[in-house]
């Protein structure tokens, strides 16, 4: 269940994202959820969401089947294997149809010099896109598939979109969020959650890049070259783009990204199967979307050594999205292994799948270092170390950011003083990551270790924990914007919540975890 502007590393790819607390009244209308009435947020991670509009979804019977409330469904639950075929064996009814829309295309014969070259249009690249052309410069957006729609899906906590002005972008939401963390036990969330329209989203992002003025091409970019006050894109079809500066947002696989080479890449993996599928019945409440779903006693022996949750949106009575996840394992977990997982899970749930409309699977790496700063291509996206390390959250973080970027591009292009080279190029990237923020990313990271070090019952008592914590401190944490020291405060309260079971499971198994995360932040004050 995680966000993040595109990382397409497998089949498709789940951004993943996130938990929080929302809207006060839920019995309301979930179309009328707003920000006004919120006291309390939690977000783990933005998980993979299935957009039914993009295709039109089918007329399902709806089953008059009765299920116990979820709150209490687990007892008595069906664990007969004859009644339900396995689904795996359907195939996805999604046929992706691209954006109908008239680019203003970059013709070979116009020899432009641009400012601003950006490579790829997923989420955080045309987002970028639109942001830097606001200031009026000449922008060139390339892409092999430009009006394509994106694999990965997204769900987001319905205030963010708000606060981008793209809540017009969500189709669906609930007005709560519901997490198992065991058969006992059930957290509730009081926020507003959406599912986000792929084909609006884009369509109001290229929009505005059209109004701008920004040119697209359609090719993949195969090389970028450096010369002193410019840089150079060979395209696959020979064709050469110019221009001051080249922003690459083109996924977390881009070559064109630079490392230290004395930092190792250990990067923890988040592992997604998820479908859209048309069900005789299930029995989630309607009114919430299913965040985690830890209970495991489906599984013979048990979910101890590696564990899966399931995520759930349900869209109607026999209209769900379904994603098994796992949230963070080195190394990855097989996809295989996650789906043997899910079909055992919603066997024991009674979930008969009649038809898949859509699948994904994804896999997120998450934490690892970053990327050298500062260089001379600009990372933004997946391939610039902003996907959360502990959670796999992305989507409302590259929205954030493209502006606060897209400000430094125009203070150096856009100025009278017409800054180039390298003055440009660190001004863009600590842009991006002040030493505040590459601090935080060291004890956010330091949580992604900690989870893999834990078992499902220290995870557990993790996340029962993590829920009583205070509102601002939930949200700062999952959304990167806590300072250093609301990160210490975090802490305290933190393991004042947590069990005595878990405050010895942490002090015995992360004390080397904790002193490498304090020598990496020493080192990130040295610089």
């Amino acid at each position: 269940m995680f966000d993040t502007s595109a990382l397409a590393i497998s089949k498709r790819t789940i951004l993943i994202h996130s938990l929080s607390l929302r809207c006060k009244n839920h019995k309301r209308d979930p179309s009328t959820c707003s920000t006004k009435n919120m006291n309390t947020s939690l977000m783990l991670f933005s998980p993979l969401i299935t957009t039914p509009s993009i295709f039109p979804l089918p007329k399902t019977h709806h089953n008059t089947t009765s299920f116990p409330s979820s709150r209490k469904q687990h007892q008595g639950r069906i664990h007969s294997t004859t009644k339900f075929e396995n689904f795996l064996d359907l195939k996805s009814e999604y046929q992706p149809e691209p954006l109908v829309f008239d680019l203003p295309w970059h013709h070979t014969s116009d020899h432009s010099h641009f400012d601003v070259i950006i490579v790829g249009a997923g989420p955080a690249g045309i987002r970028l896109v639109e942001q830097v052309s606001l200031y009026g410069m000449k922008v060139c957006c390339v892409d092999p598939n430009p009006l394509s729609i994106w694999p990965n899906n997204y769900g987001v906590w319905s205030d963010e979109f708000e606060g981008f002005g793209l809540e017009d972008c969500l189709d669906k939401t609930w007005p709560m969020a519901s997490i198992y963390i065991d058969d006992n036990k059930t957290k509730y969330l009081d926020r507003c959650y959406g599912r986000v329209n792929k084909r609006k989203l884009k369509e109001k992002l290229v929009k505005s890049c059209v109004l701008n003025g920004v040119r697209f091409y359609k090719a993949k970019a195969m090389q970028i070259e450096h010369h002193e006050f410019e840089s150079v894109v060979v395209c696959d079809d020979g064709v050469e783009l110019k221009g001051s500066l080249v922003v690459d947002a083109s996924g977390f696989r881009s070559n064109f990204i630079e490392y230290d080479d004395h930092k190792v890449k250990n990067y923890g993996f988040q592992i997604a199967y998820g479908v859209l599928a048309e069900v005789d019945a299930h029995p989630y409440d309607l009114d919430k979307v299913v965040l985690m779903d830890w209970r495991d006693s489906h599984l013979r022996d048990g979910n101890s050594k590696s564990y899966t949750f399931m995520y759930a949106m349900p869209i109607s009575s026999n209209l769900i999205f379904l994603e098994e996840t796992s949230l963070v394992s080195r190394p990855a977990m097989s996809h295989m292994d996650v789906k043997r997982r899910m079909v055992a899970r919603l066997r024991h749930l009674g979930i008969n799948v009649k038809r898949v409309l859509q699948d994904e699977k994804g896999l997120i790496p998450m934490g690892g270092p970053l990327p050298r700063i500062p260089q001379n291509v600009i990372a933004f996206g997946a391939n610039s170390g902003v996907v959360h390390p502990s959670t796999g959250f992305m989507m409302a973080r590259t929205m954030t950011l493209a502006p606060i970027v897209a400000a430094a591009i125009n203070e150096g292009l856009g100025s009278t003083r017409m800054i180039r080279g390298k003055q440009i190029y660190a001004n863009v990237w600590n842009s991006m990551w002040p030493i505040e923020s590459r601090v935080a990313r060291e004890y956010y990271t330091f949580g992604m270790e900690t989870l893999l070090k834990l078992d499902l019952k220290e995870t557990r008592h993790f996340f029962d924990a993590f829920f009583k914590l205070k509102p601002y401190y939930m949200q700062g944490f999952l959304s990167s914007s806590l300072t250093l020291n609301d990160l210490v405060w975090m802490s305290m309260s933190l393991f004042a919540h947590t069990s005595n079971q878990s405050r010895f499971a942490i002090a015995r198994k992360c004390p080397e975890l904790l002193a490498k995360m304090m020598v990496n932040i020493s080192l990130e004050f040295i610089k």
